[in-house]
């Protein structure tokens, strides 16, 4: 199906592919994680690297074992493509320990410094809880993410549940959305896109918070879907974007039109226990 996105994508076509590089964990049904970023980044033309961070025995709606990575073998992954690799932008997902994330923190310093650029995007996608309420991060990890790694980030994107984990308050409708993204742009001094799909209604809702500035953006609600990593494919997307040189708005706008196919094209298939189970269509 062809889109505005996919328009875009070969409007800035060149002989080589940008880069991007997610650090995420790896889940075994290839919904989330760095398989739904390495599909997304395929499906937008990105050439993308991973620094796997944890390993996830997991299935839609269960998490039944995580296993993390040496914190050292996690920093070696990111030095080694850093070293051979023209990355153009770099995303987030599960790093579930503190000292984890502080690594990676100081890998992020280190490639800007080596590559001669501090402007490298970041996206960071605060994974907290899986999609089933199964916690994916220890709870002390939460103070390192405020004060090494969103320091960092060019955008954090929160959903409602994870916003709340990180200070905003709960969030019952779009007033309080609202409160809750300027509280947050505020308490942390940087962009975030604060995902409203949990909230009812018929639009599924993101706000951009960006500059004191509120930017929304909306796509039909579709219902009775069940899947799980929509977040992992929606921050991809946006870092995709960005590794074209996209604007932080125009990389959002494009990314949620991405997703939004992604969870209408769905596949759909029945478990042994005969339960419907919904997969993202990259």
């Amino acid at each position: 199906m062809r889109t505005r996105i996919q328009s875009t994508i070969n409007n800035q076509q060149s002989t080589s592919p940008p880069v991007a590089l997610t650090i995420a964990g790896s889940d075994s049904s290839a919904g989330a994680g760095i398989q739904a970023d390495l599909k997304t980044f395929a499906a937008l033309d990105v050439y993308g690297l991973t620094a796997v961070t944890c390993v996830v025995a997991e299935i839609p709606g269960k998490v039944s074992r995580l296993e993390p990575i040496d914190p050292e073998a996690i920093r070696e992954q990111i030095n080694v493509l850093a070293n051979h690799f023209p990355i153009a932008a770099i995303k987030t997902g599960l790093l579930c320990s503190a000292s984890i994330i502080s690594v990676v923190a100081r890998a992020i310093v280190d490639l800007r410094a080596d590559g001669g650029s501090r402007s490298i995007p970041l996206v960071v996608d605060p994974v907290i809880t899986a999609t089933g309420g199964d916690p994916l991060l220890k709870p002390d990890a939460v103070n390192i993410y405020k004060s090494e790694l969103f320091p960092l980030a060019t955008l954090i994107t929160p959903n409602l549940d994870e916003a709340a984990q990180l200070g905003a308050g709960k969030i019952t409708d779009r007033d309080s959305m609202e409160r809750a993204g300027k509280a947050l742009e505020s308490k942390f001094k940087t962009a975030i896109l604060l995902k409203g799909g949990h909230l009812p209604g018929n639009k599924a809702v993101d706000l951009l918070f960006q500059k004191e500035k509120v930017i929304e953006f909306s796509a039909p609600f579709v219902r009775d879907v069940a899947t799980h990593g929509t977040g992992c494919t929606y921050s991809a997307a946006i870092t995709a974007a960005l590794a074209r040189g996209s604007s932080l708005e125009s990389a959002i706008e494009q990314a949620k039109e991405f997703v939004t196919n992604c969870i209408a094209n769905r596949f759909r298939w029945k478990s042994k226990s005969g339960a419907n189970v919904d997969a993202l269509n990259h």
